[in-house]
């Protein structure tokens, strides 16, 4: 009898921690729900971004979820994080921007160039048909990969690799994202570009700027739009 009442005891004291943890997790959720959309608002509506559909997914991504567990309490602030490797999670606004200036929609095959902690690509993929991303560094390639397996993200691909070769066998793609910053673009990204696509990358080392090139039948039309500051993108293109 004394065995059972400890029994008995024990299974109380484990559904009890169970329910606290469970509320905890709800009690958690609802926090970063409402800090995604003081961010929304404050951030990236506030500065002139539109599109209901990267409005929506900034909303809709955790970006908690791929920052270090050390730094979540800084996740939704108005600044790029360190994710280890010497790489960093860009700024949500710059995150916004660069999806709203690419002009992602449904149906659209995205390659993303420098997946780092894989936020930039849960992004596009709440909007595109499928996202293809490339990192040059494996441990960050397979974190990533795990975030957005335990996310349950379906339609983004992730590859190890140097992204200065793209993606040939997937190509051509409708969009293409660069989120590290080569000297010069790759010409090997513009040949994998579709015929009215668009490309946005950073483009500079010292001195960066952020450029959107148009792929027409007339050939490439290039625009800088903003002064910005990325890690600098390695591998082939450096030598």
């Amino acid at each position: 009898m004394k065995f059972l009442k400890i029994a008995i005891s024990s299974v109380l004291i484990l559904f009890v921690l169970s329910c606290t943890r469970n509320q905890d997790n709800s009690v958690q959720t609802e926090t970063y729900k409402k800090l995604r959309k003081t961010m929304v608002q404050r951030q990236i509506q506030a500065r002139g971004v539109k599109d209901p559909k990267v409005l929506a997914a900034m909303q809709a991504v955790p970006r908690h979820l791929f920052v270090p567990e050390a730094q979540r309490n800084k996740a939704y602030d108005d600044r790029p994080l360190s994710i280890g490797w010497e790489q960093t999670i860009s700024q949500p606004y710059i995150v916004a921007f660069m999806t709203e200036q690419l002009g992602v929609k449904p149906g659209d095959r995205v390659l993303e160039i420098g997946t780092g902690s894989g936020y930039q690509a849960a992004v596009l993929a709440q909007i595109a048909d499928s996202v293809f991303t490339i990192e040059i560094i494996p441990e960050l390639a397979k974190k990533a990969q795990e975030t957005l397996t335990e996310l349950n993200y379906k339609n983004i691909i992730v590859r190890s690799g140097d992204g200065y070769h793209g993606w040939k066998e997937k190509a051509p793609f409708d969009a293409i994202i660069v989120t590290a910053a080569p000297p010069k673009i790759p010409p090997l990204l513009l040949e994998q570009l579709e015929n009215g696509g668009k490309m946005i990358l950073p483009v500079g080392e010292y001195v960066q700027e952020l450029v959107v090139v148009h792929k027409t039948e007339r050939g490439m039309e290039m625009q800088n739009i903003l002064p910005v500051r990325f890690v600098p993108m390695t591998g082939e293109i450096r030598k």
